[in-house]
């Protein structure tokens, strides 16, 4: 399996933002259209279901939501007319009447091709978006199995991407083995025996449930984990789905069991998963750490440091969270310079009043410049540094760490860079760029 470019992963975070704003709008009335058409659906045909739509929606007792409705149809019949063919991938179309937060109406409506084909038509007039779709296509096609056992009990887990989901836990009491008994030594040495078979074989029972969907794995791969050899009986046992056992990609083992030997099971098969965002997020995290460690200058961490270097063309890896919260704002000063600021959610009070420090009048935003997120910014514009882009997630460990100690945006550097002393000599330093605290 192939994985992702730059750009699709770019496709993929406005993707993710764009469900999320499309999750948090709400209509005052049922005036909210979503459409989805299949990668084999025909655009004729949903033109005429709309105008069944529109014919149905005079019905409407209430006049203000039944011009609303229409008015909602209209437009994604506009919409459609804009394409003479369906793209490859689908067609998504959202209109309708939102509220704002400050409880004013607002119409949006807007159109684009799917990243990826969408296989099911959506038609939905309600009070909100219907997203259930789109979000399928966030779900990447690997999605991998753990079997995680030992003498206390299993747990199966799947790991797509960098999501991890624990499906079930079963405990066990197992017999265990010591020299006592005498003439009886035998027995017992035979019902700890059949004690041990009947658990493999229950683990294997519940392996069809979870691994196996209309008769087929529901996993690209399957991992069998543990710190006893209940693993290896599994893997060999007769007992075990030829179907599932042709899906085992790696035997390893784990010094716990349930979720720690979950999470060091995802470690040690890494070079098995290496198609999962999950494990290639931590290595590249992991390898950025290292460079802190090693003391190699070869790095940039927060918004401040990390701009600079791009800017000078230093940065050969932009690292940034994918839900970083900042804009980039471009003013104008009284000596009529352009100055850049970048201001987190957390201090937007600041960008309604920038001081130029020369004059210590208020600053005004550039001619025809609007505040950008600043996340988007570089999405568009990374490729101007000569810099690769990679969104990561604070989901795991290490990407956690990464938002809260490093602010969510750092880079590794092609050079060694003393940055320090570059903000040293700097006497013009923006006051409005954020500390990392902020994060």
């Amino acid at each position: 399996m192939n994985q992702p470019t730059a750009e699709q992963n770019i496709q993929m975070w406005k993707l993710k933002r764009l469900i999320r704003s499309l999750d948090a709008a709400r209509g005052a009335g049922t005036s909210m259209i979503s459409l989805i058409i299949p990668a084999k659906g025909q655009i004729a045909r949903t033109s005429g279901l709309l105008t069944q739509e529109y014919g149905t929606a005079a019905n409407i007792k209430s006049h203000i939501n039944k011009l609303s409705v229409q008015a909602a149809i209209t437009s994604a019949q506009a919409r459609l007319k804009l394409y003479p063919r369906l793209p490859p991938n689908g067609l998504c179309v959202f209109v309708g009447t939102i509220l704002t937060e400050d409880n004013k109406e607002k119409k949006i409506s807007f159109d684009f091709e799917p990243p990826k084909p969408v296989n099911n038509f959506v038609y939905f007039c309600g009070n909100k978006f219907s997203t259930d779709e789109l979000v399928k296509l966030l779900e990447t096609d690997s999605k991998f199995g753990f079997i995680v056992m030992d003498g206390n009990g299993a747990l199966f887990a799947t790991l797509s991407g960098n999501t991890r989901e624990i499906c079930h836990k079963v405990s066990v009491d197992l017999p265990k083995k010591h020299g006592r008994g005498g003439q009886s030594a035998l027995r017992f040495s035979r019902l700890r025996d059949e004690a041990r078979h009947n658990y493999v074989r229950k683990i294997a029972e519940l392996a069809v449930q979870q691994f196996i969907s209309n008769d087929k794995p529901n996993v690209a791969g399957l991992v069998l984990a543990g710190s006893a050899d209940f693993k290896n009986e599994l893997n060999s046992s007769d007992l075990f789905d030829p179907r599932l056992a042709a899906k085992v990609i790696r035997v390893v083992d784990v010094s716990y069991g349930g979720e720690n030997g979950f999470n060091q099971a995802i470690e040690l098969a890494g070079d098995s998963l290496s198609n999962v965002k999950f494990v290639q997020e931590k290595k590249l995290i992991q390898h950025y750490f290292d460079e802190i460690s090693r003391d190699t200058g070869k790095y940039c961490f927060g918004m401040d440091d990390t701009l600079k270097a791009l800017e000078l063309g230093a940065v050969e890896t932009l690292i940034v969270w994918e839900s970083l919260d900042a804009t980039r704002h471009v003013l104008v000063n009284a000596a009529g310079e352009e100055v850049v600021v970048h201001v987190t959610a957390g201090n937007a009070k600041d960008a309604e009043k920038m001081i130029d420090k020369s004059t210590g009048l208020e600053m005004e935003h550039a001619s025809g410049s609007e505040p950008q997120s600043l996340i988007e910014w570089i999405a568009e514009n990374y490729t101007k540094f000569g810099a690769t882009l990679e969104f990561v997630t604070d989901k795991s460990q290490d990407g956690a760490q990464f938002v809260r100690g490093f602010g969510g945006i750092g880079g590794l550097l092609r050079y060694r860079l003393d940055l320090d002393s570059m903000n040293g000599t700097e006497e013009d330093e923006d006051e409005f760029e954020t500390d990392d605290e902020d994060f």
